[in-house]
């Protein structure tokens, strides 16, 4: 079933079926299979963020979280140099399938990536193979990013790359998306997140899937009640890796460590 997020008609993301029709090895292809400028970018943002947090805190190893890592490495790789535990947090069971054959011995497209940490000194001094480290402390959990709620406060760094508005096109629902992250990070954890801007929708193979129509003012909206000293920025780099959409943009910054009094939906 073609899912269309254009005229007007809402596609919860619970209509989408991202089982039986998601195309994980099309979307690598397309998407990871090179070292993209917009990737190269963020790489080089969230390798400051985090290595920045972790030298001045001086904290020991610590559990971190990419919430819907679809078939994207490198925000594990970006967090593996300070923790013990990375949970992949992913629904779509190809892209699952996908996860866990690259646990023991990632692919070579992935080097790239690391490369490209590698230019901050943490990365470059791992005190063991980058292949050796993800194997070790990196595990895929399936699950549905509303279903966060049972975690709330668990993980003490976390990423969510181009996802609580790549699964809806409903407002309210990409703001939970944002919401249920950041909720299951502990108060003062650094985390990044990558959001399409303006972003009609996508495909991953032959299916075409939903999107939220958000810019810089929505996801700053989204993260403000439960982020605090965060930057929101749109990425310099110009070149498309689809159509669809008008940009890339980025935030960064630090779990709150008192939220306002917000409901959990």
């Amino acid at each position: 079933m073609t899912q269309r997020s254009s005229g007007g008609v809402q596609v919860r993301n619970a209509d989408v079926p991202w089982d039986a029709a998601f195309d994980s090895i099309a979307y690598l292809d397309h998407n990871y299979r090179d070292l993209q400028a917009e990737d190269a970018e963020i790489l080089h943002i969230i390798r400051d963020h985090f290595g920045d947090h972790f030298r001045k805190q001086g904290v020991g190893p610590v559990s971190g979280i990419d919430v819907g890592a679809g078939v994207n490495l490198y925000p594990a790789l970006a967090m593996l140099p300070w923790c013990d535990e990375i949970t992949l947090f992913e629904r779509s069971s190809s892209n699952v399938e996908y996860l866990a054959s690259q646990v023991d011995s990632y692919e070579e497209n992935w080097d790239k990536f690391w490369a490209a940490l590698c230019r901050k000194r943490a990365y470059g001094s791992l005190d063991m193979d980058p292949r050796e480290r993800f194997r070790k402390v990196v595990r895929v959990e399936q699950g549905d990013i509303f279903d966060l709620r049972r975690h709330e406060g668990r993980w003490s760094v976390g990423t969510m790359f181009f996802v609580a508005e790549s699964m809806t096109t409903s407002r309210s629902e990409f703001a939970l998306g944002v919401e249920r992250f950041m909720r299951a990070l502990a108060p003062g954890a650094p985390f990044a997140a990558a959001f399409m801007e303006h972003s009609t929708g996508y495909h991953a193979g032959e299916h075409f899937f939903p999107a939220c129509d958000v810019g810089e003012s929505e996801v700053r909206a989204s993260l403000d009640a439960f982020a605090m000293d965060f930057k929101v920025q749109r990425l310099a780099a110009k070149a498309e890796v689809r159509d669809g959409y008008s940009g890339m943009i980025v935030a960064h910054g630090w779990r709150r460590n008192s939220d306002e009094v917000i409901p959990l939906n």
